[in-house]
């Protein structure tokens, strides 16, 4: 099915050249009604809650919903996260915000000859969040406090249209209801002619990670010669958890039934923390299994350890799934 997108284009400019409010009286329809009082409510009030927000049934089109207004791309060759947060904020709160995440920022389409404004970029988004079902939940400045626990949430800050508050640019957010999952988005909101957004449509967390047999490493050795595990450590630390201990029972059933197998055990992490730190973590983590194995009778000429760090990573480190795959133990046939 072609997706269906809303199109963002600049009638905004003749709407806004009417008196608002004769437009508003002669157009406002009850659903729009509606939606005015949950934000007035929102506005109002110190507590947002979703239950106060009414659920939109306007057909959106596939995620992300918006493309760029006229004149506009968004850039970096960004992608849609399958499960990624945003950090969100109301006007009493500051949270994570997790699923299907698209983050991007918008600039001036060079092969356009048009003249942008910050004005025009966010009226485009503006009207069309709302025309979509969106009500405004905050339009303001963080600093003090509320800036200090952004950018500690916000983790992500300066890849993929990140807003990064610095005390004196505004962020403006807003939630669509929606039964199939609640979408949230945020605007950063300045003068110049460029800005960024942020959509999160809410879903619960899949794990896609399966626990492997003795059966199924023996078989991605001889086929592919290596077998890739995720074996649970205490954080931070190379001791194995009692989950782990039952992934190490099946690298030493693997063993068992070829005598003659001899096999490199690789250590792996994301590239969170320093360099150094994850390469010395990865090592001894890798040698944690071994001496494992060799406590429970596996002759140690069969068995070699190491650890990379984050030199090797399976996936781009770009989102916290990706990262929890490249945190790995991987075993390698060496004969």
């Amino acid at each position: 099915m072609k997706p269906t997108l809303f199109l963002i284009g600049a009638t905004l400019s003749i709407l806004s050249c009417n008196n608002p409010q004769k437009q508003t009286q002669e157009s406002e329809t009850p659903t729009e009604q509606t939606q005015q009082v949950a934000s007035e409510n929102q506005t109002s009030s110190t507590k947002f809650s979703i239950e106060n927000i009414p659920f939109s049934t306007t057909d959106l089109g596939d995620f992300p919903f918006f493309t760029a207004p006229d004149g506009a791309i968004y850039v970096n060759n960004t992608k849609t996260k399958p499960f990624d947060f945003i950090v969100f904020v109301t006007p009493d709160d500051i949270f994570e915000v997790e699923g299907k995440t698209y983050r991007s920022w918008v600039h001036a389409d060079k092969e356009s000859k048009a003249e942008l404004s910050g004005r025009y970029l966010f009226k485009s988004y503006d009207d069309a969040i709302t025309q979509a079902g969106g009500v405004k939940i905050f339009e303001g400045i963080l600093d003090g406090n509320r800036l200090e626990q952004y950018n500690k949430l916000c983790t992500y800050a300066g890849d993929d249209g990140s807003f990064i508050p610095n005390g004196d640019q505004q962020i403006v957010t807003y939630v669509i209801r929606r039964k199939e999952g609640n979408i949230y988005i945020a605007l950063e909101k300045k003068d110049f002619p460029s800005t960024s957004i942020q959509i999160v449509q809410e879903k619960p967390f899949e794990q896609t990670i399966k626990k492997i047999t003795s059966d199924d490493i023996v078989k991605d050795l001889t086929e592919k010669g290596k077998s890739i595990l995720y074996i649970n450590f205490e954080t931070d630390k190379s001791n194995v958890t009692a989950e782990g201990k039952e992934a190490v029972e099946q690298i030493l059933g693997a063993l068992t039934k070829d005598k003659s197998l001899k096999i490199a055990i690789e250590g792996h992490t994301d590239n969170s923390g320093e360099a150094a730190h994850n390469k010395a973590l990865s090592n001894d983590r890798a040698n944690s299994v071994m001496n494992l194995l060799v406590a429970d009778g596996v002759d140690k000429s069969r068995l070699t350890a190491k650890g990379f760090g984050a030199e090797r990573p399976l996936f781009a480190n770009d989102s916290e799934e990706n990262k929890a795959k490249n945190r790995r133990v991987e075993l390698i046939k060496i004969n």
